[in-house]
């Protein structure tokens, strides 16, 4: 049984459908990635999801039953616009947070504890958040969104601020937390996060469905237009080579745009005829040119 399961929702404000049928599902133990352009109707979902709003139509289940207040301690939220209150030390709102998801205060403290050592912040503790950096403010709200040990994890930008040192972390953190049962629905602008954490994808556009399923599966449906070459000389020529749209001169190589898979193989022997190889990759496309084939350039 899914541990989040969406049956054909909608939403609508007045004559404005802001999620028109969206289904989706996500396993125990899943990252699911959910994306789309700003407006596309992200945001809305996952408030459905939290029980803030509810849907106009369709169903959201949670281990295969409704919404109510009793599930409410099953769910974890970090939200884009990060809200925990700057003059109130970490421990006081954290642990307080906790409570109202159903935890005892002292289980709420050794699990603040936990995460602050976890972090390599224990010192935090007694500090408010307005004396942290922004970074450090973000791993707070990591940690008050987790730290009742939620079955359901809703993520929304969870990276955003952060230096890759502490991407890292947290991304090692949110893969821990995958591998102990949790079950992770994820938004992000960064689509090469999406493609270390994620299997499954829904790519929303102004309401719709656009893309969705195994990100492996929804690639091979995409034509390869890229090819990668490295050689020990210098390869002239490139450009008149059949199928070859573009050729950018870089640093160790060439990257070269072709209209057609056939041109790869021409590619090759092109070069091999004139230098030795060091490198040949007919690349998949990555999943940034999956989303704007989909939704367009617009999506900023």
């Amino acid at each position: 049984m899914e541990a989040l399961k969406l049956e054909q929702v909608v939403k609508q404000y007045g004559d404005k459908t802001a999620v028109n049928g969206i289904s989706l599902k996500v396993e125990q133990g899943e990252i699911y990635g959910l994306l789309g352009a700003n407006g596309a109707g992200k945001t809305t979902t996952m408030r459905m999801v939290l029980g803030l709003i509810y849907p106009d139509e369709g169903k959201i289940l949670y281990n295969g039953k409704a919404f109510s207040n009793e599930l409410q301690h099953l769910m974890g939220y970090l939200p884009e616009e990060r809200g925990l209150y700057p003059k109130v030390k970490v421990s006081d709102q954290i642990i307080y947070l906790a409570r109202l998801r159903g935890m005892a205060a002292s289980d709420a403290d050794k699990s603040l504890r936990y995460w602050l050592d976890r972090f390599d912040v224990p010192d935090y503790y007694n500090k408010k958040i307005e004396e942290l950096s922004k970074g450090n403010q973000q791993k707070m709200g990591f940690i008050a969104a987790v730290v009742h040990k939620p079955q359901i994890l809703v993520l929304d930008e969870a990276f955003s601020g952060l230096d890759p040192v502490n991407v890292e972390l947290l991304k090692d953190t949110v893969r821990e937390l995958r591998d102990q049962g949790t079950s992770i629905l994820f938004s992000t602008h960064r689509m090469e996060h999406v493609e270390e954490l994620c299997r499954n994808i829904t790519i929303l556009d102004r309401s719709n469905t656009v893309v969705q399923g195994d990100i492996r599966e929804i690639k091979k449906g995409y034509p390869r237009e890229e090819v990668v070459l490295r050689t020990a000389g210098e390869v002239n020529g490139l450009e008149s080579v059949a199928g070859v749209s573009a050729v950018q001169r870089q640093e160790r190589g060439y990257v070269l745009s072709i209209s057609e898979i056939g041109a790869a193989q021409r590619i090759l022997q092109h070069a091999m005829a004139v230098s030795e190889i060091e490198h040949f990759e007919i690349k998949e496309p990555t999943l940034n040119q999956i989303f704007i084939r989909a939704v367009g350039e617009s999506h900023e």
